[in-house]
């Protein structure tokens, strides 16, 4: 059964990529931003977790109505500091000014990855990572951002801990996957159990 990554994500596709299955990039075009306000919307006191969850789903399912024959794999993160939710910024003037607010104190990344099969949700999965960042400096934020480049910007947070984000950090507690964008301890036992029977699987 094919598998396709539903997601533009550099680091999504490096780390699918070395788990060793072989699969097709094809990115959703759902509006992210107007569909979390409409999650909001609708429940104004949904949980981060949740929200992560339905917006994964739902660009997961965008997708698969064009490849009902294929496995869809989608990911999606919500960050949140003190039940307050954050938002990509459309700027690095944005990005700074959220950094800046985000500096010095804990807050939680809430991840979800799951598959769809033909618009119907075969697996799910979620996890939550703490992050503590340090107090950084409005001097040390221009720095950062014009280094880490434009690309940081598609990331919620604006860190790529992989790289240069790793400096904004004191502490961290939970899966390091999660933290890059795609909880993938338990997505290799599903895909294993949709690949019985073949000996050539890379899942086996």
């Amino acid at each position: 059964m094919p598998l396709i990554l539903a997601s533009n994500s550099a680091a999504r596709q490096s780390l699918l990529c070395r788990a060793g299955p072989d699969f097709t990039v094809i990115p959703s075009d759902l509006d992210e931003a107007a569909s979390k306000m409409e999650l909001q919307r609708q429940d104004t006191q949904a949980p981060a977790q949740e929200i992560a969850g339905a917006l994964a789903c739902a660009k997961a399912r965008s997708v698969a109505q064009g490849y009902p024959d294929a496995l869809v794999i989608r990911a999606d993160q919500v960050l949140s500091a003190d039940d307050e939710l954050f938002n990509k910024a459309a700027d690095p003037a944005a990005a700074a000014a959220e950094l800046k607010r985000l500096a010095g104190r804990r807050h939680k990344l809430h991840a979800t990855v799951c598959v769809m099969w033909a618009e119907k949700l075969m697996w799910q999965h979620s996890e939550t990572a703490n992050i503590w960042m340090r107090p950084l400096s409005d001097d040390f934020i221009a720095g950062y951002l014009d280094r880490a480049g434009a690309e940081v910007l598609w990331s919620v947070g604006y860190y790529q801990i992989e790289g240069l984000g790793v400096q904004l950090f004191d502490s961290i507690e939970g899966d390091y996957f999660t933290i890059l964008g795609l909880p993938l301890l338990l997505l290799p036992a599903f895909l294993r159990t949709q690949a019985e029977g073949s000996r050539e699987s890379t899942w086996q």
